[in-house]
């Protein structure tokens, strides 16, 4: 392990970044470029003091899931992914796992959508990034662990409050489409071993989940409509389209609303309001 090396990449690699490029509110005014390390332990799952450690070069050796997240949090590049697991003294990660590496050109298209709420998923249901609209409207994302950030876990098994509106019939809908996604994920990734543990720890500790798994549902991915109760807007009914991000194996999800309706007034307002507990 070159610990002075990949403190010097991590640290470099934290100032390129500002808190739009990762779904954060900008904040008070900042003394130095990039995001701060409060930032980065935060969407990375971690403490402030082991990212301070690891960065000053006199940290632990860090486990391969530290680093996925630490490359999630910092945007890397497969490339740059790859060498800071070398760095760390690990094999990069094999072919034929699913990727959590988020494409910079993805990130900017993502950038561009101001007015609407995006994120973006791998074929675990990972939330690998999202703007600042969607934390809006969805959740803080940054404010889940790491390993539960991923929308299966929490529709299944998960604590964070869900703001998604739902009629029982169409929840079961819903609920069997997600599961077919995973299905499917499973079929084209045996190796994954993320994915395998996250369907063993559904198995176990949602019935629900164990009932659908069961009826191996198979279902084609499409748009749809959903509705949030946004605690200060109400409930807000949008589109929900899934863009497939090519040789990725990602998809960006985007909420929108015909001009001129009541729904885009309340995304507006939402730019506005920003996060709200």
């Amino acid at each position: 392990m070159d610990r002075s090396e990949l403190g010097a990449a991590l640290t470099q690699w934290r100032a390129r970044l500002v808190p739009g490029d990762v779904g954060l509110p900008a904040g008070t005014r900042r003394r130095t470029p990039g995001l701060r390390r409060e930032e980065v332990a935060q969407l990375a799952g971690m403490s402030v003091d082991y990212l301070t450690r690891l960065e000053q070069g006199r940290g632990p050796r860090p486990s391969e899931s530290v680093l996925g997240a630490l490359a999630r949090a910092l945007r890397l590049t497969d490339a740059e992914r790859d060498h800071v697991f070398r760095l760390a003294g690990h094999a990069p990660p094999r072919p034929g796992r699913i990727t959590d590496t988020v494409r910079p050109s993805v990130l900017r298209l993502m950038d561009r959508f101001t007015d609407l709420p995006a994120m973006l998923l791998n074929a675990r249901a990972d939330v690998l990034a999202w703007n600042a609209l969607a934390a809006a409207l969805v959740c803080d994302f940054s404010a889940i662990p790491v390993a539960r950030r991923n929308l299966l876990w929490q529709r299944f098994a998960g604590t964070a409050p869900s703001r998604l509106v739902t009629e029982p019939d169409e929840r079961d809908r819903m609920d069997r489409a997600a599961v077919a996604d995973l299905r499917t994920a499973a079929a084209r990734y045996p190796d994954d071993p993320p994915l395998r543990r996250m369907i063993a720890e559904l198995l176990a500790g949602s019935p629900e989940f164990a009932r659908l798994w069961a009826q191996r549902p198979v279902e084609p991915r499409h748009g749809d409509r959903k509705r949030f109760a946004h605690p200060q807007l109400g409930i807000l009914e949008l589109d929900c389209d899934a863009l497939t991000v090519p040789g990725e194996d990602q998809v960006l999800v985007v909420y929108s609303a015909a001009p001129g309706s009541p729904e885009a007034e309340a995304l507006a307002l939402l730019r506005v309001i920003g996060i709200t507990v």
